[in-house]
């Protein structure tokens, strides 16, 4: 079975495309930077050059795949509309990912919002995730509009070591740097907002389930956990040997430095349950929880004592 995955050199894309390869299935990756053609190359992956903006490539690459995993960016609403056109009437699986910030608050770090979502639970966006959550229903309604199997995949925060190139996640890292910036940990505000996680490698597991078993206008939430930014702040002052020091972020400050993405990805709560994904799939995550990984991993980047060797 051959599978288009986009953004095949980044951290979700390229984890999945490798886990698709050990499962047995031949894996297109679209990758826009020519210089890592080689590097997906020798992983197995055969590399298509292009971006989410040529058409004709991704028409051509979903037509010749037995299904399509979008991976390189949630808001490309050209990239969607070509791929369920490429798609239509062919049955053929159409994996987009998501966020689970689509569920989130404008908390500033300094509230704890109560609401748990899962799959079912009604919810309006945030001003900076309409058009997202319009995507996800466009994916969704294409399994009855178009014949298109649309599934949408909704990931929490991600943690873990990329499982193909080298590239890192997304929220963590930007906290490790800032942390690491200003010699303690750092959280926005108050830094009591809750955010739900998942590892990478129980993330790709929960792909390669949905691709295989998912019914058509799927919507699967990817969590195994949930910390606040104030405890991961205190695991990645110990862990970064700032002997648990943490530092308030204000949020204005935030924003200047990172833009939107700091209001909705490190200030504000996202409390999502896998339902979905559990009961339909049988999906069981199983790696360890991310202040364990923070801990083990982070420790480690900074030691050579014989518990890292």
């Amino acid at each position: 079975m051959k599978v288009f995955v986009t953004g095949a050199s980044g951290y979700i894309g390229g984890s999945v495309a490798k886990a698709l390869l050990d499962a047995g299935y031949k894996v297109y990756g679209l990758v826009r930077n020519p210089d890592k053609m080689e590097a997906l190359r020798e992983l197995g992956i055969e590399p298509i050059l292009g971006t989410l903006d040529d058409t004709a490539t991704l028409t051509k690459y979903a037509k010749l795949s037995d299904a399509v995993i979008h991976t390189a960016d949630s808001d490309h609403l050209v990239a969607v509309e070509t791929f369920i056109a490429a798609l239509r009437g062919s049955g053929k699986p159409f994996l987009h990912t998501s966020g689970s910030s689509v569920v989130g608050d404008d908390a500033r770090g300094d509230t704890v919002s109560e609401q748990i979502f899962d799959e079912e639970t009604p919810f309006v966006p945030m001003d900076i995730r309409e058009n997202r959550v319009a995507i996800n229903n466009l994916v969704r309604k294409a399994g009855i509009d178009s014949w298109v199997r649309g599934i949408v995949i909704v990931p929490s925060m991600i943690y873990g070591d990329a499982l193909a190139l080298p590239v890192e996640s997304d929220q963590l890292p930007q906290i490790i740097r800032k942390s690491r910036e200003l010699q303690a940990g750092v959280h926005v505000g108050k830094g009591v907002n809750r955010w739900s996680n998942v590892h990478i490698k129980d993330l790709v597991q929960l792909y390669i389930l949905a691709l295989e078993k998912a019914p058509s206008a799927s919507y699967f939430f990817a969590e195994n956990g949930e910390e606040s930014y104030g405890d991961i702040a205190k695991s990645v002052s110990d862990a970064l040997g700032f002997g648990g020091k943490t530092i308030s972020w204000p949020a204005d400050e935030a924003i200047a430095e990172l833009g939107d993405w700091a209001r909705f990805a490190i200030a504000s709560n996202s409390r999502v349950r896998a339902a979905h994904a559990r009961n339909l799939l049988g999906w069981a995550p199983k790696e360890e929880s991310l202040l364990s990984w923070i801990k083990n991993n982070l420790r480690c980047s900074f030691s050579v004592s014989a518990d890292c060797m």
